[in-house]
């Protein structure tokens, strides 16, 4: 293995500043003109100070998966980090992307300590990133479990005839047009999908039964694609306790024998994007306080 050496590209006028200072001066300037384009870690978080970590929102999609992960990473090889709390409000997403998040979680929590604490909605891939840690807690009303699969493929062939467009297909392979949403799946293919659905459930119940120390018949009774609150996931073997972020701090803290303060460790976006999303609320905020006036106005007197 060979290894790799990382170029950075400085600035003219930064260049030739930089040589009115010493190695260290250099250094210390270097990190200061460069802090903004490659924030990190030091920045983020104090040495010592538990790291929480957010996962919020839908997991899937290879670029913000990969932020996660990345930043998993990071956190798992910094010394300044002590231990992570892993804060969830998700509904899961993607299998792939909430299995390959898993395994870098799971990385992680070979490291140092790592907490789950499930807030609002801990389901499906959320929950899987959740085995992950060496404790889980959850708030009295947040939702967890929905163990399992579904794979869903719409069927157009109706709609297409009725337009009066037509499809050719050409292929080479038995199966290579599985999930063709132009016309109905064939028999071979929906066996195939169905298959592909019963290994991903497998692995997923065999993540959970490893994870929380149940029987894989247990876990199979468990997991039906059904949700519940936090206080009966407790009581089913899916949750260590109820409690709240806080309380993962506090147990984090304990793990990893420091005291219990936090910080939490965001994802940096390019300025571009943090102005553009903005933007798209601010208008979807002036979109539904409109509708709220003109359906308000239906009912006044």
């Amino acid at each position: 293995m060979t290894a790799t050496r990382r170029s950075i590209i400085v600035p003219p006028l930064a260049a030739a500043g930089l040589a009115a200072f010493s190695e260290s001066g250099v250094r210390t300037r270097l990190d200061r003109l460069l802090s903004w384009r490659l924030p990190g870690l030091r920045r983020a978080i104090r040495p010592g100070r538990i790291a929480i970590l957010r996962l919020y929102g839908p997991i899937g999609g290879a670029g913000r998966t990969a932020e996660w992960i990345d930043l998993a990473r990071r956190l798992r090889e910094s010394r300044r980090v002590p231990a992570v709390v892993l804060d969830i409000d998700s509904p899961g997403g993607s299998a792939g992307a909430s299995d390959d998040l898993f395994l870098a979680l799971e990385r992680l929590a070979a490291k140092k300590p790592l907490v789950a604490a499930i807030r609002g909605t801990g389901a499906s891939g959320a929950y899987l990133a959740a085995l992950a840690a060496q404790r889980i807690v959850a708030n009295p009303t947040a939702i967890v479990g929905s163990i399992g699969v579904i794979n869903v493929a719409p069927r157009l062939p109706r709609l297409l005839e009725r337009i009066g467009v037509g499809v050719s297909e050409h292929t080479a392979g038995r199966l290579k047009g599985m999930g063709a949403p132009w016309r109905d799946e064939s028999a071979p293919e929906a066996e195939k999908e169905q298959a592909i659905v019963d290994a991903i459930y497998a692995s997923f119940v065999g993540r959970v039964s490893e994870a929380r120390k149940l029987s894989r018949q247990r876990v199979v009774e468990l997991a039906t694609g059904e949700v519940w609150l936090g206080h009966a996931a407790v009581e089913l073997g899916l949750v260590d306790e109820i409690g709240d972020l806080e309380r993962a701090v506090e147990i984090a803290a304990q793990l990893a024998a420091v005291p219990a303060r936090a910080a939490p460790v965001r994802i940096r976006r390019p300025l571009l994007g943090r102005m553009i999303d903005r933007f798209a609320a601010r208008v979807a905020r002036s979109l539904v306080e409109e509708i709220e006036t003109l359906l308000g106005d239906r009912f006044r007197t």
